[in-house]
């Protein structure tokens, strides 16, 4: 049946394309009796494609093409770090400033850690490793950002119910995930990434891969920040 129904697509642009108007149209056991009408097989029978729902196909497919266009590329090492301004919250307190990443350049390497959502085991277990070693990324002179789209009181009470020492940013629009290449477009979910930044504002290290379960991707992690330290 779907690939009767593809036939019978086919010939019915074809009929709009060059005004060709069969009288019947005969495949197994379904007829279809074309005129200047399209048709389209809707389940159980056919059913006429008016002209409401070609506007709203062709509105689904510029949607499309319009996420497809916001999706970018990650910086690579050696770009310059995309800046971006968000709000934050820790364990003490939702900050009434938000956090501007330029103003932590010159100071000291920064970790940005993007991760999916709070309250999710994996990325529960990702924050509370940089949790456990927090001492040893800041005897690296390292300032860690973790970011997901979740909002700041989410963030807070999360920090808050596992003791986070560090800052997490809300990027509920996911414009700083999409510069940084590490939206997942299909489900709007941050994916598990992670970049160094040296003080000269260059990307020092990316993992766009990064594991919660592989200890070696920390282990490069605390590397790159002992070689831009």
């Amino acid at each position: 049946m779907m690939r009767t129904a593809i036939k019978l697509q086919r010939l019915m642009v074809f009929s709009m394309m060059y005004k060709v108007r069969p009288s019947r149209v005969k495949c197994n056991r379904c007829e279809l009796f074309a005129s200047m009408e399209l048709y389209w097989y809707l389940g159980k029978k056919w059913e006429p494609i008016t002209m409401k729902t070609i506007l709203c196909l062709v509105w689904f497919l510029a949607a499309g093409l319009m996420v497809q266009a916001q999706e970018q590329n990650p910086p690579s090492v050696g770009d310059a770090a995309p800046d971006f301004t968000l709000p934050y919250a820790t364990k003490d307190s939702i900050a009434k400033t938000p956090l501007k990443l330029a103003d932590l350049i010159g100071k000291r390497a920064v970790v940005i850690a993007f991760y999916p959502a709070d309250w999710s085991t994996g990325c529960t277990k990702e924050v509370c490793t940089l949790r456990d070693n927090f001492g040893a990324l800041q005897s690296l002179d390292a300032e860690i950002l973790a970011i997901s789209g979740d909002y700041v009181w989410s963030h807070h009470e999360w920090a808050k119910f596992h003791s986070l020492p560090f800052r997490l940013l809300s990027d509920h629009s996911h414009a700083v995930a999409r510069l940084y290449g590490s939206l997942n477009e299909k489900s709007l979910y941050n994916r598990r990434t992670v970049f160094v930044i040296n003080r000269q504002g260059k990307i020092a290290y990316a993992n766009l891969t990064y594991s919660v379960a592989d200890q070696q991707d920390f282990d490069k992690l605390r590397a790159a920040l002992t070689a831009a330290k």
